[in-house]
């Protein structure tokens, strides 16, 4: 059994991996399917997903920053809207810690930071006081410049010494252990041969003592391995999602959540794990 630890709940899966549904209250994600608002959010909940992470901020290679002021007129109504409706757990995919607080007065319960607290020096001792779990993710620069310095000596070296200090750092801000989640950032400022070194080695990221999320959903290396474009890429991913869990995922985040969760279902029973 799986345990996500929130602030005032654990949540809990059969499954071998949480699935984290995508809903980008954005004009440029990537992937249009994952953009909308209260009715994305619902039917991500109906197709199965254990948590949603929700975003106001694009974070696509080329994705220009945009204000926190911004960043809350986009999320806020919909994080209301779902508490009226549903506990699922709510991610809220930001650097900001007046947009996490915002989320948190609302009824969010995980922040998910690209920039591994980071980008706001607030962030950290914010998160601890109110005891919400923390994805801290690697990337390397900015979203609209990271493709280009996509080369490495040894990526999951790099990449597992940059989530030891950044996790370092969150339990220094008072974040407990179990509190933490790690991301190795697939996409984020690497090139095909780089990720797919990570997906084959996530688990192994901080020698193992903390979760990690796996996010590979339709991303360009999905396409490189399948020849597909954005649109066609959810078989290469279901194989991808698979591989990851296997080799260590905790959660994976998707734009797919019905597919995901059923391919999390079969993993479960063909791994001797039916309740």
């Amino acid at each position: 059994m799986k345990k996500l630890v929130l602030a005032d709940r654990i949540v809990t899966t059969e499954n071998p991996a949480f699935v984290m549904g995508i809903v980008n209250i954005t004009p440029d994600s990537f992937w249009k399917e994952s953009r909308g608002g209260v009715e994305r959010a619902e039917q991500l909940i109906k197709e199965g997903a254990d948590v949603l992470d929700i975003g106001g901020e694009s974070s696509r290679p080329g994705a220009e920053y945009v204000h926190a002021d911004e960043e809350i007129r986009r999320i806020i109504p919909v994080i209301r809207s779902i508490r009226k409706k549903s506990s699922i757990p709510i991610s809220v995919d930001t650097r900001k810690k007046q947009v996490m607080e915002a989320a948190v007065s609302e009824g969010a319960d995980i922040l998910n930071d690209i920039s591994a607290l980071e980008d706001d020096s607030a962030l950290g001792i914010y998160a601890s006081s109110v005891k919400i779990p923390v994805i801290l993710m690697h990337k390397r620069g900015i979203p609209a410049i990271m493709q280009k310095n996509t080369s490495y000596e040894n990526v999951f070296t790099e990449v597992n010494s940059y989530l030891i200090d950044r996790t370092s750092y969150a339990l220094s801000c008072g974040i407990l252990r179990d509190k933490i989640i790690v991301d190795p950032g697939i996409g984020f400022g690497k090139n095909l041969a780089a990720n797919v070194e990570l997906i084959r080695n996530c688990g192994k990221l901080c020698g193992g003592t903390y979760p990690v999320l796996m996010a590979l959903s339709r991303k360009t290396c999905i396409g490189e391995m399948t020849g597909q474009s954005v649109e066609n890429r959810l078989y290469g991913t279901l194989a991808a999602d698979i591989i990851s869990v296997l080799n260590g995922a905790f959660m994976i985040r998707v734009h797919d959540a019905a597919a995901a969760a059923d391919t999390m279902k079969v993993m479960k029973y063909l791994e001797g794990k039916k309740n």
